[in-house]
């Protein structure tokens, strides 16, 4: 009767498919963090998210980017000063974490959440040369 009953609530108590996030959850979820994410079980970059969906990227090489982010037609969608078109996604919070489904191209990249380690973001600045 107990093992019913734990499997019942179980079930009632997880969602059976994620709904994506709108603009107000993700802002809520993201402001203030910086974020860490991985593809294929590899880590893949970070981003930290800052006031007025304002964003810093890096691919984890040392180099940043900044955009920023707007919600359009059900998708998360960012804009880079070095990538005019806009890259958009769906975020689904999954297992204590995001999962992220890149839109331009279905099925082409999805990323999740590898961890938010509280920390800042490391940015080398503009490389200098001859």
């Amino acid at each position: 009767m107990m093992t019913r009953i734990f499997l019942l609530a179980t079930l009632f108590a997880a969602p059976l498919a994620a709904e994506p996030m709108d603009g107000a959850a993700f802002d809520a979820y993201t402001k203030g963090k910086t974020l860490f994410f991985g593809s294929g079980g590899a880590p893949y970059g970070a981003e930290v998210y800052l006031d007025d969906r304002r964003v810093r990227w890096s691919f984890l090489d040392g180099e940043c980017k900044d955009g920023y982010w707007y919600e359009e037609a059900g998708n998360i969608c960012f804009v880079y000063e070095d990538r005019p078109e806009p890259q958009c996604w769906t975020f689904e919070q999954r297992g204590g974490g995001l999962l992220a489904q890149f839109q331009n191209e279905p099925g082409a990249l999805s990323l999740y959440e590898a961890q938010d380690l509280g920390e800042e973001m490391l940015c080398l600045g503009p490389k200098i040369g001859v």
